[in-house]
């Protein structure tokens, strides 16, 4: 149950990130007249059309012309609405990167960007449509936050929390169905607050989005073998949980980042960049694209290929397990 959302076993193919979107966006709707929706001619794809049959009458369709999008919707912001806007990520990231910098975030406007097809999640239309660079354009901006839900019920957490905090939001989703992750809303969800999905000693796995899933999979697996993995979900980028990270650190002293995104600028950047700031020292591993473009393929079989899948982490955790670090106590020569 996310909220007022109720299903069953057989309605479970419907709790996509973004069908949760819509639906969430809906009841929002209902209750706060200042919420407006937009859409670049993507109104079915992104599931913000919910919005549109729901209240026409708040409902905006620029056509293909994102970048007017970000426009409109900020100076719906300045006369005091809600806009919520959506497109694919790569749109609202690489394409409207200007109007995200200079009308939303130069004037820290209420702006909620709900991004869809993150990732290689829209595997089967190439490297045009997967969004491997977002969380790094997004996260560089002044006053935006950044979440990627682990899944549907996650993501109405965040579309709610998104609605009642004033600012920019960039909020990632996926294409389609995802694994179920949460069987219920009252998690811990919290802005700038990791969750930690498995107690471990010997490693950390930090992961986001569709990668939290694999990660508490690849933990299960490390389990069974007598190795006791550490899962925490890094749903909110930036702010990002500096004290859960380098607990992790102080605690593990070998941590892997798992990531559907560049290894360049996204999470296990982010997290690099909380442990070099720290001074502390551990083995450490990122998971991601490596600095390259992903083939076209089911997103299943791109994640496998990338070694963000439960088969991939696993690998990369044996051989992390294999790296020194120094091992006492005293950190004081690690500063």
């Amino acid at each position: 149950m996310a909220g007022s959302l109720t299903y069953t076993a057989v309605e479970t193919t419907k709790l996509s990130t973004s069908e949760v979107y819509g639906k969430t966006l809906v009841e929002l709707g209902a209750k706060d007249k200042k919420v407006v929706a937009l859409t670049a001619d993507l109104a079915q794809s992104t599931k913000i059309g919910m919005f549109g049959d729901a209240y026409p009458d708040r409902f905006f369709n620029v056509g293909i012309a994102e970048q007017n999008m970000i426009g409109m919707a900020s100076g719906m912001a300045k006369a005091g609405l809600i806009p919520f806007v959506s497109s694919f990520s790569v749109f609202t990231s690489l394409r409207c990167a200007d109007q995200v910098h200079s009308d939303v975030c130069y004037q820290n406007l209420n702006v909620k960007i709900i991004a869809t097809h993150g990732g290689t999640s829209f595997g089967q239309a190439g490297s045009t449509h997967h969004a491997i660079e977002d969380i790094a354009v997004m996260r560089s901006f002044v006053n935006m936050t950044v979440i990627i839900p682990a899944d549907g019920i996650e993501t109405a957490n965040a579309v709610k929390m998104a609605h009642k905090t004033p600012g920019p939001f960039y909020i990632r989703i996926n294409r389609g169905f995802d694994n179920v992750f949460y069987d219920k809303e009252d998690y811990g969800f919290e802005i700038g607050k990791a969750v930690k999905v498995c107690e471990g000693t010997d490693l950390t796995i930090i992961a986001t989005g569709s990668c939290v899933f694999q990660a508490r999979e690849a933990s299960k697996i490390l389990n069974a073998s007598g190795i006791k993995a550490r899962v925490l979900n890094i749903h909110t980028i930036k702010p990002i949980d500096k004290e859960a990270i380098l607990s992790a650190v102080k605690d593990t002293r070998r941590i892997i980042t798992v990531e559907d995104h560049s290894v360049i600028g996204g999470l296990g950047s982010a997290v690099a960049e909380v442990i070099a700031g720290s001074g502390k020292g551990c083995a450490f591993r990122m998971l991601g694209l490596q600095d390259k473009f992903s083939p076209i393929g089911l997103h299943e079989d791109l994640m496998a290929m990338h070694e963000i899948d439960a088969n991939g982490i696993v690998k990369n955790a044996g051989e992390l397990l294999k790296a020194d670090f120094e091992a006492d106590e005293d950190w004081s020569d690690d500063i």
